[in-house]
């Protein structure tokens, strides 16, 4: 099977957000270099508190969905809905914002480590209205296929075909948008080759340790793009690794519609992106 080229390595661009929390943004902090339909990808990681103890406070969103995949720590979360969860470590939330929903999100410490992830997924025009929903996957229901010497495979969406037994995620998935997302580990040494269908985009960010790429060694912190040709994204750990090399998997259908967007709101035109504003304003955003 042929491997996808890449076609381009970014570094994530450090950021804050929320009431000060710390991050690092490796895709969406410029409208070119979001990935559809994919519109944001934000990592966190830190051992001091101050650096995301005030957390997320009550916020709105309207027209996409957020994937949180917690790594290390945990994540209290509630919403105007009424809903209250505690995100524990290997763990994800899928939120469907759909028309609208207020919620908050308090990031906490697990043995003095915060890791993980929130992803920003758009969803198509006809979908961007449905009432807002949300489903909390704990770590043992995330699909895990073991690879050699400690590598593995988490598979928190999609499907990835696999020897006689597909991989199936147990997230929620847009028929729109058919998103792929995994956490994939390779121990120093090892590869492993992952079909992604000839519709998707697909990227990798390394969080830990460092990626062979078109011929040279990708630190973590940085995203590799890949074109889309080819059958299959190839992901080895870089000559030398000792750890090997960690990396999120994200891939998707193009939805390849008009994005207006202005923070937490994002449509498809300048008028729906207005309403939204009024809506919050008059208090009937989320109603």
């Amino acid at each position: 099977m042929s491997h996808r080229a890449i076609t381009r390595i970014l570094p994530a661009q450090p950021t804050q957000d929320g009431a000060g929390v710390r991050l690092l943004r490796a895709l969406g902090h410029q409208r070119q270099y979001r990935m559809d339909p994919f519109l944001m990808l934000d990592a966190f990681s830190s051992d001091d508190p101050d650096d995301y103890i005030a957390g997320f406070p009550p916020h709105p969103h309207r027209g996409f969905e957020t994937v949180t995949y917690i790594v290390d720590g945990h994540m209290r979360h509630r919403d105007h809905l009424g809903n209250e969860g505690d995100l524990k470590a290997g763990g994800v939330q899928w939120m469907m914002a759909g028309r609208g929903i207020i919620h908050e999100e308090m990031p906490q410490q697990e043995n003095g480590l915060l890791r993980g992830f929130q992803i920003w997924l758009n969803l198509p025009a006809a979908d961007k209205m449905q009432p807002a929903h949300y489903r909390d996957i704990p770590a043992g229901a995330i699909t895990r296929a073991e690879l050699p010497e400690g590598g593995f495979i988490k598979l928190i969406a999609g499907t990835i075909p696999w020897a006689t037994c597909p991989l199936q995620g147990p997230g929620e998935a847009n028929a729109a948008t058919q998103p792929l997302i995994a956490d994939i580990r390779v121990m120093p040494g090892q590869f492993v080759d992952i079909p992604v269908p000839a519709t998707h985009q697909a990227l990798l960010y390394v969080f830990e340790g460092r990626l062979a790429a078109g011929g040279q060694a990708v630190e973590a912190g940085h995203t590799v793009w890949f074109g889309d040709q080819g059958e299959t994204v190839h992901i080895a750990a870089a000559p030398g690794a000792e750890d090997g090399a960690r990396v999120l998997l994200l891939a998707g259908k193009p939805l390849n519609e008009p994005i207006a967007q202005y923070g937490p709101f994002v449509m498809n035109t300048p008028e729906e992106i207005e309403q939204a504003l009024r809506d919050y304003r008059d208090g009937v955003l989320a109603a």
